[in-house]
């Protein structure tokens, strides 16, 4: 993650006006279900890596007992708030070891940030030592270069009490030949009526399937693929990536 990116610091405020809680329910059932359907009945561990503001696991909670890292202060502060029951550490998701093992570990968008193979390939290694052996690790590809498109541009408005948010947010791939692609973010923000504008930029990984394929099995995984179809527009779908933990 870009350390400067205000996403995660001083707008992080606007996170659950932006994105919330309730755009994340289907994902995080179908998520729930994902690894429930591959795990012995009983009670269940789960550690999200790279949580966020909490959002999935406003959802996820209610199937696991979860606990979350992140390494923004500003989302952390969120998460504890939405979710008091929930234990959140602070963490870089490519080092963090919490010298526990859990039965389940996701990483989900924000496994974007991983720019370049050896920190994806960290993130993973990190994911892997934390499961119990049999255990299932988690994670969805959001950006395939295969079906990256160029200038791609999403808007919405959004408003909670006098706060009015317009976001545009736009891809681009300057250079196809490296493992990036730039997010540029705008914000209108009117509050009380009066406009603030702010942007912000943002680099994130860009690998093909058969690197996420290999990263996973090179730290030690067995591989299954499923695809998570959303709501939000007609054949978008994502391709989901469910390692399994040798037992020992």
């Amino acid at each position: 993650m870009d350390d400067e990116s205000k996403m995660y610091g001083d707008l992080a405020w606007l996170w659950p006006i932006l994105s919330p809680r309730e755009d994340y329910v289907e994902e995080s059932e179908f998520i729930a279900r994902a690894l429930e359907e591959r795990s012995p009945p009983g009670p269940r561990t789960l550690l999200h890596i790279g949580c966020g503001g909490g959002h999935n696991d406003y959802t996820l909670k209610h199937h696991f007992k979860v606990t979350g890292v992140d390494k923004s202060p500003a989302m952390l502060k969120l998460a504890r708030r939405l979710n008091p029951e929930v234990e959140y550490i602070e963490g870089d998701m490519r080092s963090v070891r919490l010298d526990r093992e859990f039965d389940a570990v996701i990483i989900l968008d924000s496994i974007a940030y991983m720019l370049s193979e050896d920190a994806l390939r960290e993130a993973i290694r990190t994911a892997y030592d934390h499961l119990r052996p049999g255990g299932l690790f988690l994670t969805v590809v959001e950006l395939d270069p295969s079906t990256f498109v160029q200038n791609k541009t999403n808007a919405w408005t959004r408003a909670t009490g006098d706060v009015e948010l317009a976001f545009v947010e736009n891809y681009y791939d300057p250079d196809p030949g490296d493992t990036t692609c730039e997010c540029a973010f705008l914000y209108l923000i009117r509050e009380g009526g009066k406009l603030r504008i702010e942007t912000d930029h943002h680099l994130c990984g860009l690998f093909p399937m058969a690197v996420w394929r290999e990263s996973l099995e090179s730290a030690g995984f067995t591989v299954q693929e499923l695809e998570f179809a959303t709501a939000e527009g007609p054949g978008e779908a994502f391709p989901v990536l469910i390692g399994l933990k040798p037992e020992a």
